[in-house]
């Protein structure tokens, strides 16, 4: 079985998320989109990051609907902080008979090449980039990679950022959410 690897804080998860998640289980090789939540940093602030068990709620809310977008709590149980490496090498010895890829926005494959062993990943993974409006140039190594495969995924500038200043100031974000997800939020007044 082919996963792709979603990594984020889904802070809240939104249908940017969904779309683009859809969008690569629809119209490429995988068989599924895993939604990797990422836990708190113990060393970061935690500002407005809700519980990592929140988060996951709404993960599963949101795809429980889709029968090829799983929620992922895998981060959850490994040392902290944690590298996409480990978690990988994690997933393998657990999943020997899956083919693991990475989903990432066109702005993270810019920076790819600070990442802990990122040549390792590259070496045994593909890379699924979705296209992101951004200024900078990816680097000239990751072009043209025959790991590396651009996905003409629709272009979603939508943000778990914007969605949160938005609860704060009192606006209707409905349309941003999933309804489940907006639903759960509005119940436990989160971001106000």
């Amino acid at each position: 079985m082919k996963v792709g690897l979603y990594f984020g804080s889904f802070n809240p998860i939104h249908i940017g998320h969904l779309v683009i998640a859809n969008h690569l289980a629809e119209n490429s090789d995988l068989d599924q989109i895993w939604f990797v939540v990422t836990p708190h940093n113990p060393f970061k602030k935690k500002s407005s990051l809700l519980d990592n068990y929140q988060r996951l709620e709404m993960v599963y809310l949101a795809t429980k609907e889709y029968d090829k977008l799983k929620p992922s709590d895998i981060e959850f149980k490994l040392p902290q902080p944690n590298y996409t490496i480990n978690t990988l090498t994690y997933l393998i010895e657990k999943h020997p008979t899956y083919e693991f890829s990475l989903i990432m926005g066109e702005d993270n494959l810019k920076s790819f090449h600070k990442w802990k062993n990122y040549a390792l990943i590259l070496k045994n993974h593909h890379i699924y980039v979705y296209p992101r409006i951004s200024k900078s140039e990816v680097d000239n190594r990751f072009i043209g990679h025959e790991k590396i495969h651009r996905v003409d995924a629709p272009i979603m500038e939508l943000s778990s950022t914007l969605i949160r200043n938005a609860i704060k100031s009192g606006k209707n974000i409905r349309p941003m959410l999933p309804q489940h997800v907006w639903q759960y939020l509005d119940e436990m007044n989160f971001y106000r």
